[in-house]
């Protein structure tokens, strides 16, 4: 066995594999222009006598991620709310739930094993289903406008199914058997009381 000398085998530590870039996720907010100003300055007055300097500091080129979620929000109710003071109807929290569902999708497609996150999101989802569910039920209408103006698909929850064990088939077929048998013991029961059912409504008849 030879032995390596330090350089080389230094050299070696240091020639490891480049790691790949990850690809650039489509993002939900890529439609939102650059030279969309934030939420709170879209209506000042002042805003159109402002400096080009100023006005792109107050856009959307320079904002975080929450303001360009604000923004994304606002479009979203803007879809389905019924009237311009509408805030709290069910579609406008389906809309509010859908962007935040889909700002948590992209997190976990860079960062997979957030469960703090992915947890929330699924808490968000199930809250949106049963909104949902009752649009469905209550105003189809609503649901289906909601859902085109959203871009939601919406799958019909599974019926219920039990997961089949051995301790569960043995339970049932002891159950059958039991019912068979106490069938079994009532039976001569039951017949007589047939018979004298019959027997009152021939003598109702004479």
């Amino acid at each position: 066995h030879q032995v390596c000398s330090p350089f080389i085998q230094t050299a070696r530590w240091y020639a490891r594999p480049v790691r790949r870039k990850r690809k650039d996720i489509p993002s939900h907010l890529d439609d939102l222009p650059p030279t969309m100003l934030k939420k709170d300055y879209a209506n000042v007055p002042i805003i159109n006598s402002v400096d080009d300097v100023v006005r792109r500091l107050l856009s959307l080129e320079m904002a975080s991620q929450k303001e360009k979620m604000k923004i994304k929000t606002q479009q979203l109710v803007e879809k389905v709310r019924r009237s311009p003071s509408d805030n709290g109807s069910f579609e406008v929290q389906v809309a509010m739930l859908t962007a935040k569902i889909r700002s948590y999708e992209e997190h976990l497609q860079r960062h997979p094993k957030d469960k703090s996150n992915r947890r929330r999101m699924l808490m968000d989802i199930d809250r949106r289903k049963k909104l949902l569910a009752y649009l469905r039920r209550v105003r189809y209408d609503t649901f289906e406008n909601t859902c085109k103006q959203l871009n939601i698909q919406y799958t019909l929850p599974p019926p219920y199914s039990r997961r089949v064990t051995k301790r569960w088939v043995v339970k049932k077929a002891f159950c059958l058997k039991v019912f068979q048998e106490a069938r079994k013991l009532k039976a001569p029961e039951r017949l007589k009381q047939r018979r004298e059912w019959q027997a009152r409504a021939r003598a109702a008849k004479e």
